[in-house]
C-alpha cells in the first residue's frame, strides 16, 4: 500500500483540495512553491501512463478546476503540470504555479511549511474552487 493509498483511506493525514470517486487532491507538504498541488487516481497504479484510457483522460478534467482556482490564488502566470512519478510508486500528477521554469525544478530544495501556512494555503485554493466551503483537513 502506497502512502497516497493511505492518504486517500484517511490513515494519514491530508489539506484535501478536492475528490470525487476516482481521484484525490491535495497539497504536497513539501512544495516547490506555495500552491503546489498532488492529483492521483483512488485506484493504486504505480505508473502514470499505465492508467486505463479513461482514467488517464479524466484526470486532466477533474484537474482542470483546481488549476484555474490555482491560478486565481496565486501570483503566477499559469499553473503547470508535471508527471515525474519516482518519489512514491503511486501515478500522480504536481500542479505548480508557475512564474518561471526554476518553479518546477524538482533538484532545488524543497519548502517544509508549518501546518498553518498549509491550512492558509489550502484555504487560498478553496476560496476560488469552491465558494463558502469549509476547508478540511483528513
Amino acid at each position: 500500500m502506497s502512502i497516497f493509498t493511505k492518504i486517500i483511506n484517511g490513515e494519514l493525514p491530508s489539506y484535501k483540495i478536492l475528490e470525487n470517486d476516482k481521484f484525490y487532491a491535495f497539497l504536497d507538504i513539501f512544495p516547490l512553491v506555495e500552491g503546489h498541488t498532488l492529483v492521483i487516481p483512488k485506484e493504486e497504479i504505480d505508473k502514470f501512463f499505465d492508467m486505463p484510457e479513461d482514467l488517464l483522460s479524466e484526470i486532466l478534467v477533474f484537474a482542470k478546476p483546481i488549476a484555474k482556482a490555482i491560478e486565481q490564488a496565486f501570483d503566477c502566470n499559469r499553473c503547470g503540470i508535471s508527471v515525474v512519478g519516482l518519489e512514491v510508486p503511486h501515478a500522480h500528477m504536481h500542479m505548480v504555479p508557475l512564474n518561471t521554469m526554476e518553479d518546477l525544478n524538482f533538484t532545488r530544495k524543497k519548502m517544509s511549511p508549518t501546518p498553518e501556512e498549509l491550512k492558509k494555503t489550502q484555504e487560498k485554493i478553496l476560496k476560488y474552487l469552491n465558494p463558502g466551503r469549509q476547508p478540511e483537513t483528513v
